[in-house]
């Protein structure tokens, strides 16, 4: 990028949250760059400052500061990910990518990676459109879409904004999930450590927030697989929920005491389900079961007595 200030007049962009915009704008940019940029004020709607979620409108004008060559990171096109990355998709027609994203594997680059899911995809198709609709943690594991044209992403992010959108996550809890929780509602919000790492925690003043759960099996008591159906997309919410009642994720190294002596060496979350009423002539509904990984941690706890 040249270091000259920009000004770009928003119009096949219409719709989109301004810090993917900027991301995809300014490719090649690590995104803590990016998200100072915002915090500090340097890009401009309108002449005004925007918050990051800000969806811009058609004839928006954004002003984007300048950006020396030396902060772009460079990467070279990693094809062993690439090929993993293929080997993992489910489902794709002319509007849609559903892919079973590998724990472990970023969905998008920055703070030290250079190439998440997203960049390696458009870097193996060029010549294609391809924004993320939605987001999953880097060590969760399951179904990631991704939309091909930006009819499909308005559509995709209406029906997110809505509700419409229907997941289902396996997750394994520390400790003996009680039947009579059947459902977590509690507010969070988003704060900054003072490494800048980004943490949720429950909240009275933050985002409604509301997970329900259905126990599919206790192991001795000191394990639980359940099944967790979000009926809110806050950030790091089923993760949150179940550390504050006391239940955290086994794996989870944000949220679970640093006491706890077995470590699996992965988050055991899976998106196993994704649905989008009428997204696709084809299919709307798309499922994964998790790993051999997954399943053989869970499987070295002891049965229920």
């Amino acid at each position: 990028m040249t270091a000259t200030v920009k000004h770009v007049e928003v119009k096949e962009y219409a719709g989109q949250r301004l810090d993917n915009f900027l991301l995809r704008y300014l490719r090649g940019i690590p995104r803590s760059k990016v998200y100072k940029m915002l915090r500090r004020g340097e890009v401009r709607v309108n002449g005004g400052r925007k918050k990051p979620n800000y969806r811009l409108v058609e004839g928006d004008e954004v002003r984007i500061p300048p950006v020396r060559t030396g902060e772009v990171v460079s990467s070279s096109f990693n094809r062993s990910s690439w090929k993993k990355i293929e080997a993992s998709i489910l489902f794709e027609d002319s509007d849609l990518i559903v892919l079973n994203k590998p724990a472990g594997m970023a969905v998008h680059g920055g703070s030290g990676i250079s190439d998440g899911i997203i960049e390696l995809l458009r870097k193996g198709r060029p010549d294609s459109m391809l924004e993320l609709a939605h987001r999953l943690d880097r060590d969760t594991s399951g179904c990631l879409a991704v939309a091909k044209n930006r009819k499909t992403l308005l559509s995709l992010h209406s029906k997110f904004r809505e509700g419409s959108v229907r997941k289902k996550y396996e997750v394994i809890v520390v400790g003996y999930w009680p039947k009579k929780l059947r459902s977590v509602r509690k507010s969070l919000s988003r704060y900054l450590l003072g490494n800048g790492e980004r943490r949720v925690r429950v909240d009275s003043n933050g985002d409604l927030a509301r997970t329900d759960f259905e126990i599919k099996e206790h192991k001795a008591g000191v394990a639980s697989w359940l099944t967790a159906f979000p009926k809110t997309g806050r950030t790091h919410q089923i993760r949150v929920h179940c550390s504050s009642s006391g239940y955290p994720i086994l794996g989870d190294e944000k949220y679970c005491p640093k006491s706890l002596t077995y470590r699996p060496g992965r988050l055991m979350l899976h998106a196993s389900s994704i649905q989008f009423p009428g997204i696709s002539s084809t299919q709307d509904k798309f499922e994964v079961g998790p790993d051999d990984n997954f399943l053989s941690i869970w499987e070295e706890f002891s049965s229920e007595d």
